[in-house]
C-alpha cells in the first residue's frame, strides 16, 4: 500500500511534459540552398504550423487484386503451300505441303493431313508434309490440329490443287 501511495504522490508532483503543439518550427536555407529545420528563430526564418494529427498512412489491404486468366485464344490453322487453285507440277506425285498455325505452335499439339478426304499418316508434331506418288488431277488438301489429349481443336479451310504429271499415254 505505501509503494501504491508513494507512486502516485511522485505522480502529482511531477511537471507535466511540454505538449509538442507548443513546440514551434523554423526553416530556412544554407548558403547552398538546402533546407535547414530549427526550433529556435534565426533571422529570415520562416516559422511552420505543425498538425497534431500523426503523419501515418492509413493501411491498405496487402492482398493482390485476382487476376483473371487471359482467354485462351483459339487456335487458328492454314494451309501456305500448295496455293489455294495452284498448280504443282512434279512428274513423280511429289507434293510438299505446309502449314501454318496461329498462335505460336505449342508442345504437345499434333497436325494431321487430309488429302482429299482421307488422313496421310499419325499426327505429327509440326505441320510440314511431304505427299509421294499422288496421282495426276485435282485434289482436296485440309489440316486439323489435335491438342494433347487428341481432341480436334482446330481445322483449316479446304485447299484445292491440281497436279500435273506426264501422262503414259502422251508423254508431250
Amino acid at each position: 500500500m505505501n509503494k501504491v501511495l508513494f507512486i502516485l504522490i511522485m505522480l502529482l508532483c511531477t511537471p507535466p511534459l511540454p505538449a509538442q503543439e507548443n513546440k514551434k518550427v523554423f526553416v530556412t536555407r544554407d548558403a547552398n540552398g538546402v533546407l535547414v529545420f530549427s526550433d529556435s528563430p534565426q533571422p529570415g526564418a520562416e516559422e511552420l504550423t505543425l498538425s497534431t494529427r500523426a503523419n501515418i498512412m492509413a493501411a491498405t489491404d496487402p492482398t493482390l487484386p485476382a487476376r483473371k486468366a487471359p482467354a485462351a485464344e483459339p487456335f487458328n490453322v492454314e494451309i501456305v503451300q500448295p496455293e489455294e487453285q495452284g498448280t504443282v507440277r512434279d512428274n513423280t506425285g511429289s507434293v510438299y505441303v505446309s502449314g501454318k498455325i496461329s498462335p505460336m505452335f505449342e508442345r504437345g499439339l499434333r497436325v494431321r493431313l487430309l488429302l482429299d478426304g482421307k488422313p496421310q499418316g499419325e499426327p505429327q508434331n509440326n505441320a510440314v508434309f511431304i505427299l509421294r506418288d499422288v496421282h495426276r488431277g485435282e485434289h482436296k488438301l485440309q489440316m486439323e490440329l489435335f491438342d494433347q489429349s487428341g481432341k480436334l481443336i482446330a481445322t483449316s479451310p479446304v485447299t484445292t490443287f491440281y497436279l500435273h504429271r506426264t501422262s503414259v499415254i502422251s508423254p508431250n
